[in-house]
């Protein structure tokens, strides 16, 4: 007899005998498609409680319970409307692969998560031309649904202590002699920005009228006016003052006026302003061009604007 035949016979003799005892062939075994797991199921936030009552504790005073539980919610779930449904990690504590937990997920996946709900508020519309999106700040950076230490909107830590965690630079012009007064809360950092996007550069807002969000406080800047000082509405408010503070008063560019001002009105043609006429005596009589141009930002009266 041959070789093979001999093999053959013996795997045929095995086989059957594993079969007799009540085995099954192993082969098919292995390509026998598995049984497709369970979905997890809702289990409701007071069973949520029973492990995480601090964390429950917290989020029960917030917007997000009223929204996510008492009111009905997206799906009256709760906690499970932003972390997943949570049957796996009740029967398995250790098991989390079926939650979305917000402290490991990506910042892409953490906005994405967020935007579910609040894509459509007016304040998220510009999302997509938010410079904290573009440089990977999530939702979470800012906010906080558990643990908010902000008075309003979830915020993380209150303003402007929250801001200045990453913007140090602002944070020390907020020191200078000449500053908005923003450590000392009269206003704050939202008020002049929108963290969340804007069209505008360094995501200023824009007041009704589509100016610059300055002429918001300071109204008496704005006009309009019959004769206008062109910078105010070419190149706004920042081509003579600082936004957040510096060592000049008026939180003025340079130190000296004049200096200022002759960075445009020089005998060059290169801005289109008239020069300093030449009997001006910049050493004494005019040491300040608004000593008579008292109505630097506009007036009705004057093309000078003397008054």
């Amino acid at each position: 007899m041959k070789r093979s035949t001999v093999a053959f016979a013996i795997c045929g003799f095995l086989g059957a005998l594993f079969l007799s005892i009540g085995g099954a062939c192993p082969v098919r075994a292995q390509s026998s498609p598995s049984a497709p797991s369970k979905a997890p199921e809702y289990v409701g936030s007071e069973t949520c409680k029973t492990c995480h009552e601090e964390v429950y504790k917290s989020w029960e005073k917030g917007p997000h319970w009223k929204q996510t539980l008492k009111e009905g919610g997206i799906a009256k779930h709760g906690c499970e409307d932003c972390h997943g449904a949570g049957s796996a990690h009740v029967a398995d504590p250790a098991d989390t692969s079926t939650l979305f937990l917000f402290g490991k997920a990506s910042a892409h996946d953490v906005n994405t998560r967020c935007e579910t709900c609040h894509a459509s508020g007016s304040q998220h519309l510009k999302a997509i031309n938010s410079l904290h999106r573009q440089a990977d700040v999530s939702c979470i950076s800012c906010h906080s649904s558990h643990h908010s230490e902000g008075r309003e909107f979830l915020l993380a830590r209150p303003q402007p202590q929250l801001c200045v965690t990453c913007h140090q630079a602002q944070k020390a012009q907020f020191e200078m002699p000449f500053h908005h007064r923003v450590n000392e809360g009269l206003i704050n950092c939202t008020d002049c920005h929108n963290p969340h996007g804007t069209v505008k550069p360094h995501q200023v807002r824009t007041s009704a009228q589509q100016d610059a969000v300055c002429f918001k406080c300071h109204a008496d800047k704005q006009g309009p006016f019959v004769f206008e000082h062109d910078p105010v509405k070419t190149e706004g408010c920042q081509s003579c003052h600082v936004p957040h503070g510096g060592p000049n008063p008026h939180m003025l560019r340079l130190s000296t006026v004049n200096l200022l001002c002759f960075q445009c009105h020089t005998n060059s043609t290169f801005s289109g302003a008239p020069s300093a006429p030449s009997f001006h005596n910049q050493t004494t009589q005019f040491q300040a061009c608004t000593l008579c141009h008292t109505n630097i930002h506009g007036s009705n009266f004057d093309p000078f604007f003397f008054k």
